[in-house]
């Protein structure tokens, strides 16, 4: 008879391996409500380009429109995905990050 191995599995664990992250806190896995609510308000909706990024999910923006500098960050690398001088959008109501088609759930600060 084969044992079966009991893993504990939580938040914490979980979140190490990234994509499988079960946390929806910004800068953590993307929830439905969340996404749905950002497309129901497009005015709120800041387009940037990306200055820099970083493999620990750092990014650093600069808003089109101000000029600011905004810092958000995703828990795991994007850096794929999000490089150096791609135009992005920023809905920081909602805290989310677009970026073509994909769409990351960012913590801003």
């Amino acid at each position: 008879m084969a044992q079966h191995t009991n893993l504990q599995h939580t938040a914490i664990t979980v979140c190490e391996h990234g994509a499988m992250c079960i946390d929806d806190r910004p800068g953590h896995a993307m929830s439905l409500v969340r996404l749905r609510l950002a497309a129901a308000t497009p005015s709120s909706w800041s387009d940037a380009v990306v200055r820099s990024v970083s493999t620990d999910g750092s990014v650093e923006l600069e808003l089109w429109e101000s000029g600011e500098t905004v810092r958000v960050w995703q828990h795991t690398d994007i850096s794929a995905l999000v490089g150096p001088g791609l135009p992005v959008a920023l809905h920081r109501t909602y805290s989310v990050l677009a970026s073509g088609l994909h769409r990351f759930n960012v913590a801003i600060g």
